[in-house]
């Protein structure tokens, strides 16, 4: 609305300490007269958007709360939460992870799902490759991945965008943040077969980690402790059986040559 912070506690007659603490979450609710009030002096004038800010403020102290207002948040929910998280463990089973995706391999992946206009995949590719951010950053996120031996082998794009996905991983693995495990077809069966997932941790001390599942219609978040500590076993378990970091390089550099070849 162009407002200042001076200007917003006058036409409101609210002390500036009022408006710090909701700006910057500090209270956990916001009455809804003072909700309304804030929309009209911003001129939020849709319905449906004031609607779903109440439902917000409503509803902000129950646990998992975001999974309600997917039509608010949309595909950036797990964006928003991978900004914010200090460590993300991660599985993949069938293809390389979004967050070390080169821009043609996530191309090729999306023009593999059902038929999206060039302009659509060109900015599901732009918005797939703004989520690397995290991993560069000042303050990076750690990331620690654990993909199958099928992420690497399947075919994505043709061999000359794998052979460049495989040396981009080899390139992200030397960054002092990112650890990167595999698992060889050799191991057999695994804990993690069912599907991929991401585990979120977070800094602040009133922040529980999260888990985030991809599935065929949506994203899946899943907060209950019961819940993490199964994952966070999973991924132990894993993590445990994988090949160290420096000999899942070596397998790397393996199937890039092949892909070379």
């Amino acid at each position: 609305a162009g407002l200042t912070t001076p200007q917003v506690v006058q036409e409101l007659g609210w002390a500036a300490g009022k408006l710090s603490k909701i700006e910057n979450s500090e209270t956990q609710t916001v009455k809804s007269v003072d909700l309304d009030r804030m929309l009209d002096l911003y001129e939020v004038s849709d319905p449906a958007v004031r609607e779903a800010m109440q439902r917000l403020a409503r509803d902000a102290k129950e646990r998992g709360w975001w999974a309600k207002y997917r039509e608010v948040f949309g595909a950036q929910a797990l964006p928003d939460f991978e900004a914010e998280a200090s460590v993300i463990r991660c599985f993949e089973g069938l293809v390389v992870p979004g967050l070390l995706q080169t821009p043609e391999y996530a191309h090729a992946l999306f023009q593999g799902g059902r038929y999206a206009g060039p302009k659509d995949i060109a900015r599901r590719v732009e918005a797939r490759m703004a989520r690397r951010n995290i991993l560069t950053k000042f303050n990076p996120a750690q990331l620690n991945v654990v993909m199958d031996e099928a992420a690497l082998r399947r075919m994505i794009g043709g061999p000359a965008v794998m052979k460049d996905q495989m040396a981009h991983l080899l390139y992200m693995a030397q960054l002092p943040n990112i650890e990167i495990r595999l698992l060889p077809f050799a191991i057999g069966s695994h804990a993690a077969l069912v599907a991929p997932f991401s585990i979120l941790e977070f800094t602040a001390d009133s922040a529980q980690s999260i888990v985030h599942v991809d599935t065929v219609t949506d994203s899946a978040f899943f907060e209950e402790p019961g819940d993490v500590e199964r994952y966070s076993a999973t991924f132990d378990d894993i993590q445990a059986i994988a090949l160290n970091v420096a000999p899942s390089m070596d397998f790397i550099q393996d199937v890039a040559a092949d892909f070379r070849e």
